[in-house]
């Protein structure tokens, strides 16, 4: 025959709960000693880190001085090139009015000291050519002194010869070509004006005029040579800054081109650390968390597991989709979820615990009533045992957890005074009510846990108890 369900909600004596204490403390110092191992485990790895990261600066600050001095060196040596072409055209320039002076020099006829005189000017002149010196002034205040000292050498009533003076000097504007037309258009027009009127005095009559116009002529050939060759060799400067500009616009924009990947560089190694640390903190707990949800589920908490899987599942997917914000939130929350998760489990093994050392008690209460057990099993967080007496009653035993009460639950199979449908008025079990409270006699005279009244629903005595926890769970039992 079969009745409602017994029940009795269980505590513990004194003496059982300062042990459940004391594991407590157990638990939480191995807890801590444990959280603060992965704390030094963190620790070193984000110092690692930091050296790693510490080298990779130096070597790009070391990159960055070296392609400064290299640009630095390269500007210098480009600048020292264009200072040598400009000295050495300064001194070509220079060189070829000194010359142009010397031959006219040369055609000067005056007394010999005073010629000398220039002579010795104009061979200091050239010492000097080849410096750094602008010696224009200088040469054009010597051409000067010759032309005007060439005037007042010319001897009256000379006349022979003025074709062949006239042929020379047109000789001589020919030989400076078409580049110092194209560069002095104006001084050009002014030379060829005089040779046409130089060459109208070499006519009757035309000696006065022929003398007075000779120096200007020369003068003019030479200011025409020479502003020539100034404006070509100012047309080879302007030529060299544009390169020079060119070559710094290049080295500019590689220069800001080497930043652009320097900045993106350095943008990939933020990244690249911040997923190296989000990665190293998960290497710290990824194995502690899968213990976590395995034990969860071991204890019947599927919930918790469910959560820590999915967490663990949050920073690997951010880890393998690169995504290093997100791989350090979720690292970040698996740690803290870590940390209550263990809290929880470690109660729901002390739970687990007390529940095994109460069945243990239990087992062995009944069977110092004559009962034999049958078999047992663990079935989502309840430890479900059966026992049988030699009569062939059956005792059907359910040990479980209601909020924070530990609860014994009986169902009798096979007692004289146990009906198949009690009435609620007249429910008696006075014989199975004995025997049970001698069980728990002997539970609490030898093992420190303490079962309350054993009460179920129809009992006469007393006000009527609520259903008895999980009784509507439909209990699976093993036999």
């Amino acid at each position: 025959m079969s009745g409602s369900p017994k029940y009795s909600t269980v505590t513990v004596a004194p003496a059982y709960a300062r042990l459940e204490a004391e594991r407590r403390r157990a638990r939480e110092a191995a807890r801590r000693r444990q959280q603060a191992q992965r704390a030094r485990e963190r620790a070193e790895s984000a110092a690692r880190r930091a050296r790693e990261a510490a080298a990779r600066r130096d070597r790009a600050r070391a990159e960055a001085e070296r392609r400064t001095t290299e640009l630095a060196a390269r500007r210098a040596a480009r600048q020292e090139a264009q200072a040598a072409r400009s000295r050495q055209e300064q001194s070509g320039a220079d060189a070829r009015r000194l010359a142009e002076v010397g031959e006219l020099l040369g055609r000067v006829r005056a007394p010999d000291s005073e010629v000398r005189v220039l002579r010795d000017q104009l061979d200091l002149l050239r010492g000097r050519a080849g410096g750094a010196e602008d010696l224009g002034p200088a040469i054009e205040e010597l051409r000067g002194r010759v032309v005007l000292l060439g005037r007042e050498g010319e001897a009256p009533g000379r006349g022979a010869g003025h074709g062949a003076v006239l042929a020379g000097l047109e000789e001589r504007l020919a030989r400076m070509g078409p580049e110092a037309r194209e560069h002095d258009q104006k001084g050009y027009r002014h030379c060829v004006d005089l040779l046409g009127e130089l060459r109208a005095a070499t006519g009757p009559g035309g000696e006065t005029r022929f003398r007075a116009l000779l120096g200007t002529v020369e003068h003019a050939l030479a200011r025409h040579a020479a502003t020539a060759g100034e404006r070509a060799a100012e047309e080879l400067r302007r030529a060299e800054r544009a390169r020079e500009a060119a070559q710094q616009a290049q080295e500019i924009a590689a220069g800001q081109e080497a930043d652009r990947q320097a900045a993106a560089e350095a943008e990939r190694e933020r990244l690249a650390a911040a997923l190296a640390e989000a990665a190293d903190r998960l290497g710290v707990i990824r194995q502690s968390v899968r213990e976590a949800a395995a034990e969860a589920v071991e204890l019947a908490d599927p919930g918790l597991a469910d959560r820590a899987e999915a967490a663990l599942a949050a920073v690997t997917g951010a880890l393998a989709a690169g995504a290093a914000a997100d791989a350090l939130t979720a690292v970040a929350a698996l740690e803290e979820l870590l940390v209550g998760a263990e809290a929880r489990l470690d109660e729901l093994q002390l739970a687990h615990t007390r529940r095994m050392d109460l069945a243990q008690a239990l087992q062995d209460a009944m069977l110092g009533e004559g009962f034999a057990f049958t078999g047992g099993a663990e079935q989502d967080g309840r430890l479900l045992m059966s026992f049988e007496r030699p009569s062939g009653a059956t005792y059907r035993t359910t040990i479980g957890t209601d909020g924070e009460d530990t609860v014994l639950l009986y169902q009798v199979d096979g007692e004289p005074d146990v009906v198949l449908r009690p009435d609620p008025d007249d429910a008696v079990c006075d014989r199975t009510e004995d025997l049970l409270e001698r069980v728990h006699e002997a539970i609490v005279e030898r093992n420190g846990f303490v079962p309350g009244e054993l009460t179920w629903q129809g009992k006469r005595s007393g006000p009527q108890p609520p259903p008895p926890p999980g009784a509507a769970k439909g209990w699976t039992w093993t036999r």
